[in-house]
């Protein structure tokens, strides 16, 4: 499949490197990385695989929320994709919840690869209590994040637009930030892919992309 957006990367050639149980066991702090977290049923795997145009390079659990590795990908020599675990769905204990927040946002604050995190949420049911923890997180710690509103393909195009501008107005209360908002469908890829490759091509590339929730949705056409 060819990519239509002007991007120098070839996503279809991301691969498969390792698997983490903890961010303490991730490679050397090396290079650009971008990381990918949002709730356990917000399409996470979907979109990596449909990014790469590959079926089955993120393997999804039949029972969301169960996988706690950490996943990585490589780009090409140096830039990485890392697929951290999903939350909000799988039972854990409060002490297992505490560790790994703990050891999260050590590694939003402190992993110098990391250039950007992209948050997936569910077009029909965004900013829940662990999507907003990611955000002030991620602010806090000044590290640029996509927004990505999931399974946009799930909903008419005004349902969709008014989905994304509520989601807009409502992140203003975060304050101001490098944050980036769209639609994305990993189904439907006119919604949102052309505008993701081109962001992740961005960080990568650590080129500015703009500050501010911008309510768009991609191109569609």
């Amino acid at each position: 499949m060819e990519q239509k957006c002007d991007t120098p990367y070839n996503f279809n050639l991301v691969h498969f490197v390792m698997s983490a149980p903890s961010i303490s066991d991730l490679p050397e702090d090396t290079g650009a990385e971008v990381a990918f977290i949002g709730r356990s049923n917000a399409g996470k795997s979907s979109c990596l695989n449909a990014l790469c145009s590959r079926k089955t390079l993120a393997k999804t659990s039949r029972t969301p929320g169960r996988t706690r590795l950490i996943n990585l990908f490589e780009l090409e020599p140096g830039k990485r994709f890392v697929d951290l675990p999903g939350y909000g769905y799988a039972k854990v204990s409060k002490q297992e919840k505490a560790t790994w927040d703990r050891s999260l946002e050590e590694y939003l604050q402190k992993r110098e690869s990391l250039k950007g995190l992209v948050l997936l949420m569910d077009i029909r049911n965004p900013l829940k209590e662990g999507d907003r923890q990611m955000i002030d997180w991620s602010l806090a710690a000044g590290i640029p994040l996509q927004i990505l509103l999931t399974k946009a393909d799930k909903l008419p195009r005004g349902q969709r637009k008014k989905a994304v501008d509520e989601t807009a107005i409502a992140l203003r209360e975060f304050g101001p930030g490098d944050m980036r908002l769209f639609a994305f469908s990993a189904v439907d890829q006119s919604i949102g892919m052309d505008a993701f490759k081109l962001n992740l091509t961005a960080w990568f590339d650590e080129t500015p992309i703009g500050e501010g929730p911008d309510g768009g949705e991609g191109t569609e056409e």
